[in-house]
């Protein structure tokens, strides 16, 4: 296989080293970059697009790089793996931050877990949602090529994703709540968890991006 470019891209937020290194483990073959230049982003064969951080802030300089454009075109030509904060940027509107609208790429709502949150047996949940938890495959896809049923992966977050058409949803979470931690729809992939941080099950799943056309 010649060369592949795969490029992570930059808006300033959160350290994007781990996913590099992450995805320079499982593709020794590829060229891993970490950009805000359209130019490299457009010329990649695939595309991280990551996030952490206030939703307002992660917008903010979305928009002000013109990500956001730039975003929803990549996703019409390339596979593109968004993750966490990424995921969520996605949606038409979060309502952290008193109400952020968001890109609009999917047909879909942020929510907070809630500060009463509880689990099956009434004990409280701690938020944000921080550790391990298994991750429920909804659809079969290429992404969860080798990837055992209910795998557990690592989450850091406040707020979950709702979406209006679970036609796109690709693998949920309980946690206090049923929530879809993981979408998909064309060339497009998006993961609650971070799969860096997510040992083989998360190496797995970029091993499996990195060999991804973009179909199911």
């Amino acid at each position: 296989m010649a060369e592949q470019r795969i490029a992570i891209i930059d808006y300033g937020m959160g350290n994007l080293h781990s996913a590099a290194s992450a995805l320079e483990q499982v593709a020794e073959d590829a060229q891993v970059v970490i950009t805000s230049d359209k130019a490299v982003i457009e010329s990649a064969d695939r595309v991280v697009f990551p996030g952490v951080g206030a939703i307002r802030d992660c917008m903010h300089e979305i928009q002000r790089l013109g990500i956001d454009e730039l975003i929803l075109q990549q996703i019409l030509e390339k596979p593109v793996l968004a993750i966490c904060v990424g995921m969520q940027a996605l949606m038409n509107y979060s309502r952290e931050n008193n109400g952020v609208d968001c890109i609009g790429a999917i047909d879909g709502e942020v929510e907070f877990f809630g500060k009463d949150l509880q689990d099956d047996e009434g004990t409280h949940l701690k938020v944000p949602h921080m550790g391990w938890n298994t991750v429920h495959q909804t659809i079969a896809h290429t992404m969860w090529k080798d990837i055992p049923q209910d795998s557990r992966f690592y989450f850091v977050h406040s707020y979950y994703i709702k979406l209006n058409d679970n036609a796109v949803r690709a693998g949920v979470t309980r946690y206090g709540v049923d929530f879809v931690s993981v979408t998909a729809s064309k060339n497009l992939f998006c993961a609650q968890f971070h799969p860096e941080k997510s040992h083989s099950a998360g190496l797995q799943l970029l091993s499996n991006f990195t060999e991804w056309d973009g179909t199911i």
